[in-house]
């Protein structure tokens, strides 16, 4: 479960930016992680969400959910500055958009700012009959090409039920630190691609 950080923790601080098209479940995501079991209703981010999330004594994440409209995802790159880790929510049954989350995914990872920075891609809503598996998404998104450079994983998730996530945070706080003790040894020599 998720606990809220205190002023008293000696853990590092990591920001780790949540992008996605609009309706792939980022806000119920986060809110799921920070709340565990509770029942909510969310709707479409117009903007952000801002939720601090410490799972790791020696880590804490302060997780930025930015709205995923088209309007939206032209102010992404305000939010870049400083990310630690990247966590990329995939409708994993919205065929029709999959061509447009996987150019989304591939023109943020070329942002300078994001250079190197691990990614966790979410395959949500596996709920769903129709949804892609997250080895199918690997493919779409050539995640093997385009994450060449850095630390990367598909997990497949289901926000609404909570399924993977436990899964997905362990995966993003150990990327983040692979990254942190790289930048502080200065060395990113040891990146690697991860896989399913």
């Amino acid at each position: 479960m998720g606990l809220l950080t205190s002023k008293e923790s000696k853990a590092k601080q990591a920001r780790i930016l949540m992008l996605g098209l609009d309706a792939a479940g980022k806000s119920t995501l986060l809110y799921r992680l920070k709340f565990s079991n509770t029942e909510f209703f969310t709707v479409s981010t117009i903007g952000f969400n801002v939720e601090m999330l410490e799972w790791d004594k020696n880590v804490a994440l302060t997780v930025w959910d930015v709205g995923g409209q088209h309007k939206m995802r032209q102010l992404w790159h305000y939010y870049f500055q400083d990310t630690d880790g990247l966590v990329y929510v995939v409708d994993s049954a919205d065929k029709e958009r999959m061509e447009d989350s996987k150019k989304e995914l591939e023109r943020t990872l070329k942002h300078e700012c994001l250079k190197g920075i691990p990614v966790v891609v979410m395959a949500n809503k596996q709920d769903l009959t129709d949804a892609l598996t997250a080895e199918e998404i690997t493919k779409r998104f050539h995640l093997k090409r385009c994450c060449s450079d850095r630390y990367w994983y598909v997990q497949p998730c289901c926000a609404k039920t909570g399924e993977g996530l436990m899964a997905a945070i362990k995966i993003v706080i150990s990327h983040v630190k692979k990254k942190m003790n790289s930048k502080d040894e200065g060395s990113h020599s040891d990146i690697q691609e991860d896989r399913l």
